[in-house]
């Protein structure tokens, strides 16, 4: 396979993509589950409403699609991830052969 980046940089792709993996899943939970310290980053706070009903229907779907936001990014990191341990697996079996 052809090398693009050096150990150094693959090596940094892999530990942020990791990073990323987890703090994205975890976030995706907490929003999933609707925990309320994440409720300002929500774009219904800033809107008004006739009615509860209609701002909870509105809450509910704000969370659950920030949700789905934030795996989609961690499966984006997921690909990083693996085109970065492919890099590293690269660099260090040309390192052996050397």
């Amino acid at each position: 396979m052809l090398k693009i980046c050096g150990p150094k940089l693959s090596l940094c792709g892999l530990i942020i993509s990791a990073w990323g993996i987890v703090q994205l899943v975890l976030m995706g939970a907490f929003y999933y589950v609707q925990s309320v310290g994440l409720a300002e980053d929500l774009e219904v706070m800033e809107t008004n409403y006739k009615d509860a009903d209609e701002f909870y229907a509105d809450a509910d779907k704000a969370y659950t699609q920030t949700a789905y936001n934030c795996w989609i990014a961690a499966c984006l990191y997921i690909f990083t991830l693996l085109i970065s341990g492919q890099q590293f697996y690269q660099n260090s079996r040309n390192s052996l052969d050397a």
